[in-house]
Order: structure tokens, then sequence, then C-alpha cells
């Protein structure tokens, strides 16, 4: 479980190729869930809940499936909010995502089914304030968090954006 052993784990499962990725915004009493996800070479980065599409199924299915997944909760996928393409080679996807409400179940950090037992990434799930986000590093943070003031602020964006995507020069 080495962090070498993580990073090309994820390098072999998710690398080198374009990604479709759903993930859900929700909000609950001004705080937003968040996942700690270990990406290897001791970097860590939240992110709200989510993962990659599976072949057949629609974007909903799949974020429901991955919501499940990754917090245990049964969610109800609203409104499609914006698009946001993330590049950290070998990382590349098209994130997109949506407002979701919580149906049922209570928040209990789950796992990746597509990483090995050994070199799971999920690392920690937590309700945050947009004052908890802020206060953390922004190398830690997915970048759609960079720079917002308030949670609305997530739910008033509509396009295509790229935040900060600068590790190609």
């Amino acid at each position: 479980m080495s962090e070498d052993n993580i990073s090309k784990e994820i390098k072999a499962k998710f690398g080198n190729q374009l990604r479709t990725r759903v993930n859900g915004i929700l909000i609950e009493d001004d705080r937003i869930l968040l996942v700690k996800h270990r990406m290897g070479n001791g970097r860590m980065l939240w992110s709200v809940p989510g993962g990659g599409m599976h072949y057949g199924t629609d974007a909903a299915e799949n974020l429901r499936r991955e919501f499940l997944e990754e917090t245990n909760l049964e969610i109800f996928v609203g409104p499609y909010l914006f698009v946001h393409e993330y590049l950290d080679p070998p990382l590349h996807a098209m994130e997109h995502f949506f407002e979701v409400k919580r149906i049922n179940g209570s928040v209990k950090l789950g796992n990746d089914p597509e990483l090995s037992v050994g070199n799971q990434i999920l690392q920690e799930i937590s309700w945050k304030s947009i004052d908890e986000i802020r206060s953390l590093p922004a190398r830690s943070l997915h970048q759609i968090f960079w720079g917002i003031k308030s949670l609305s602020e997530l739910g008033l964006w509509k396009g295509y954006f790229n935040f900060g995507n600068n590790s190609i020069k």
C-alpha cells in the first residue's frame, strides 16, 4: 500500500485516456459532502462524490451508483449544473456536475471497486462549510473550489469550465 503503488495503479486504471465522469453536489445545512482521495506521491484531493461512467447506463444511473459506492447514500439526481475539464497528466476527464438530494441512508465512507483492496484511494468523507473548504490548501482541493466565496456559487455556474489545469506547459 505504498504511495508509489497507488500512483501506478491510478495511472494504469485511469491514466492516458479521456474519461467521462459524473459528480454530485450535495449540500445540506450549509455544508457540502466531500470525499478525500489519496492521489499518490503524498498528495490528497478533496472533491465531491462521483466517478467514471459505465457504458450503456445514463449519467443519472452512474451517479446514483457512484454515490452509493462512495457514501452509502441513495440520491435523487437533480439539475445538470456544468462540465469541468480536469487535465493533470496522466489524468484527463470531462467531469459533469449535477445537483443531488439525499433520499435515504446515512453517510459512511465506501470504496472504489475499480481499485485493489490494498490501493484504495478513498480516505475520508466529511461535511464541509465554505470556511472549512477555504482553509484547505488549494492543491488539496478540486479546482471547482478554488476562489469560491459561497457554496451557492456552485449551483449558479452553467457551461464549460477549465479551472487552473495548467500542468501542461
